[in-house]
């Protein structure tokens, strides 16, 4: 399908067939995917996210199941968010850490990270088995205009201390998406998801972005259900954004 009539400016959209899907494992998923052959993809992307498309590697895609409408599309209003009891006791715990932001591309250090965290949290699901390459090209692509934004532990004896976590962002007009974070499972107790994403909103903040894009929030996935505790937060009905409550009554 297309959409838009104008020659020159026709975005050109597909729809997938039946996959398994990644998070029930008993239903089938279908997405809709920008033409991944369109070399204008680095320039749609912005406008896309707040379609309610992703990017995972090149491809920019958004379900289209036809009998479920469990995924929606939020994001954070950064300039409105305040963090609640829990997130502001996590960023307590993580005051020594060191956060900076650095461009994306790979390290060796970056890659055992993730190939740790995949082997802990993925086993024997066929992304432990990526290599540097699909590590390229699942996170960074070709086109996309991200940065990592890495947080390691306490310096040792004058060096950098240990990489912990790795939050993969992409920048855009539009606001900060968070593509995916990995970090160091023997550090699970410090809640270094939460606290990246923390991090990115105010990365947000401070560079005077709208939004920080946080993917799908699941309906009745218990992994999934970590966003919904960022508040405000806004939800995308297939149209236009709404708070996140008054969307989940009209989806």
């Amino acid at each position: 399908m297309a959409i838009h009539t104008d020659r020159d400016d026709e975005l050109r959209l597909f729809q997938t067939g039946d996959h398994p899907c990644g998070y029930w494992p008993e239903r089938a998923a279908r997405d809709l995917v920008l033409d991944p052959h369109d070399q204008r993809l680095g320039t749609l992307y912005p406008m896309a996210l707040s379609w309610g498309f992703r990017r995972s590697g090149d491809l920019v895609y958004r379900p289209h199941c036809a009998n479920c409408h469990a995924c929606v599309s939020v994001r954070v209003p950064v300039a409105r968010f305040a963090p609640d009891r829990s997130q502001r006791r996590c960023l307590a715990r993580n005051d020594d850490l060191e956060v900076r932001i650095v461009a994306a591309e790979q390290t060796d250090e970056q890659f055992a990270l993730y190939h740790r965290y995949l082997t802990h949290r993925h086993a024997q699901g066929g992304m432990d088995e990526h290599g540097p390459h699909e590590f390229d090209q699942f996170l960074i692509g070709q086109w996309s205009q991200g940065r990592f934004l890495e947080i390691r532990g306490p310096a040792e004896d004058g060096h950098r201390g240990p990489l912990l976590a790795v939050a993969v962002t992409d920048v855009t007009p539009q606001g900060l998406s968070a593509v995916y974070t990995f970090f160091d499972p023997d550090h699970a107790h410090r809640g270094l998801g939460t606290f990246a994403i923390l991090q990115q909103i105010a990365w947000a903040r401070r560079e005077q972005l709208p939004h920080l894009y946080l993917g799908y929030w699941i309906r009745n996935h218990r992994k999934m259900d970590y966003k919904r505790r960022f508040r405000p937060l806004e939800a995308y009905d297939g149209r236009r954004w709404h708070e996140f409550d008054e969307a989940l009554d009209g989806i």
